[in-house]
């Protein structure tokens, strides 16, 4: 009898998670679908995993020392424990219903997708190219060669799952599990399609044309149904979800749904108050700035924010004025500023005594509060 363990490869201490990794590999490549050659030792693959990824089973083979029997204390059914006859009277065992179909869902997808502020706030169409599963082109999905088609399983004669007799404590009982040979499908392929190895799909770079909605922010995720890829044996495909990441802009900072920018005036400008050049989102504005405007003021601009994504409307543009005191003065500039100060009656200045504020924001709040 074969060593479980050699047959899939794996230590002793091998976890189960190990096993279920050694299963699959090996599958892939004996599969009779793939490899008809290799039905016997696609069948002691199958078998050793039967027995190595069921925990009671797996102790029992362990303490026979491989042989599959408990040892000198054992007795007919050992290698049969109360787990495997409760599942076959509360149906664990026997839960299987028919074949397999071939055709099984595609798994769902996670893409991100870059955006600049423009197409955050106005939306957009972007055109994205994606690697992905699609059904096969020669086979269609059959898995099988062109003018060919899967035939009956001869062992389990198209029922998918296999029948044994196991001696128990209870007496014999009937167990049901997947068929080795057909691996539950209920058919074999003779002729398995060249183009996709019998997978009913092969990958492929497509296309795709998203169109992004106004208001989106970096973290919004869109969803596309059946966009993702198609699952083995040409069954439906999965859902694709794009998430969205928006690019810094140059000027402007978002803060949900309101948009954010400074801009630095002369004290001079200040003082006497100016007209100010801005690009926002929506064009060039003329920003007035009102004379004795202070440090730190901040000018709103109504409307010109993001777009709302679900309720519609937009935010504001707030614009923090940044005054600009000179640091170079020549004898000239600090005579007329002497003067201006004297004239002010500010030559000897006291100066004024105020609790700190947290920056621009901690102003705001005050305002807000009507300090």
């Amino acid at each position: 009898m074969s060593d479980h363990y050699q047959v899939l490869g794996l230590s002793r201490d091998a976890s189960t998670e190990d096993v279920k990794k050694a299963y699959r590999r090996l599958a892939r490549q004996l599969h009779p679908d793939v490899n008809p050659s290799a039905g016997e030792r696609f069948k002691e693959v199958s078998a050793a995993y039967e027995t190595l990824s069921n925990p009671d089973k797996r102790r029992t083979y362990d303490a026979g020392g491989g042989s599959g029997f408990g040892g000198a204390g054992a007795g007919p059914g050992a290698g049969f424990g109360f787990s495997d006859i409760f599942e076959t009277f509360f149906g664990g065992a026997t839960a299987q219903r028919g074949p397999v179909s071939r055709a099984q869902p595609g798994q769902d997808a996670l893409i991100r997708l870059e955006v600049d502020l423009h197409e955050a706030v106005f939306g957009a169409q972007k055109e994205l190219a994606i690697d992905t599963a699609v059904v096969c082109p020669t086979c269609e999905g059959s898995c099988a060669q062109p003018g060919t088609h899967p035939k009956t399983c001869d062992v389990c004669h198209g029922r998918g799952a296999i029948q044994r007799t196991a001696r128990s404590l209870l007496g014999n009982v009937m167990t049901s599990s997947p068929c080795p040979t057909c691996g539950g499908f209920g058919t074999v392929i003779p002729h398995p399609c060249q183009e996709c190895a019998a997978e009913g799909r092969v990958r492929e770079r497509r296309t795709l044309t998203i169109k992004v909605p106004a208001g989106v922010d970096t973290g919004t995720r869109i969803q596309l149904a059946g966009q993702s890829e198609v699952g083995p044996g040409g069954g439906p495909a999965g859902d694709l979800y794009v998430e969205i990441v928006q690019r810094q802009h140059e000027t402007l900072t978002r803060r949900g749904e309101d948009l954010h920018c400074s801009v630095a005036l002369p004290f001079t400008a200040a003082a006497l108050g100016t007209t100010v050049h801005l690009a926002t989102l929506d064009g060039d504005r003329e920003l007035e700035v009102a004379p004795g405007t202070q440090p730190s003021e901040v000018v709103t601009l109504r409307g010109l924010g993001a777009t709302r994504l679900r309720s519609g409307g937009r935010g504001d543009l707030h614009v923090h004025v940044d005054v600009q005191v000179p640091t170079r003065l020549d004898d000239h500039q600090r005579d007329l500023l002497t003067q201006l100060a004297r004239a002010r009656g500010e030559d000897r200045p006291v100066g004024r005594v105020t609790a700190a504020r947290d920056g621009v924001f901690g102003r705001l709040k005050d305002r807000f509060a009507g300090r």
